[in-house]
């Protein structure tokens, strides 16, 4: 049986197949919980380190405005991926460090053990 892994923001959730690992397989859902707001005011941190500005964004990305940046910032909603792996590029860090998860990722798995005999 194969589950999917479901990821949650505050606003979305979105499916993913689950990792296999060698000795075993995801057999439960990992849930991850995205701060917006504070990853929000993470992002306004890192233009203001870098010395962007919202229109130096704008530029970069190539949006005709800047609500979307602005929406960002203020934490009603985030950045799609193909944005984050950008503004990564862009600020000099990782997704990692652009995103803030409340908690702990929590994931289960069992280890899926085969034995083969007399082959």
């Amino acid at each position: 049986e194969q589950r999917s892994c479901v990821i949650t923001t505050d606003r979305k959730v979105v499916s993913y197949k689950p990792h296999v690992f060698r000795l075993g397989q995801l057999t439960e859902p990992m849930y991850i919980s995205i701060n917006s707001e504070k990853t929000g005011a993470n992002l306004k941190s890192l233009f203001k380190n870098n010395g962007y500005s919202v229109r130096d964004i704008q530029s970069v990305m190539g949006f005709e405005n800047p609500q979307s940046i602005y929406k960002w910032l203020s934490g009603r909603s985030l950045p799609s991926l193909d944005n984050l792996v950008i503004l990564s590029k862009v600020l000099h860090t990782t997704i990692e460090d652009i995103l803030v998860v409340d908690g702990d990722v929590v994931f289960l798995f069992h280890l899926t053990w085969t034995i083969h005999l007399n082959r």
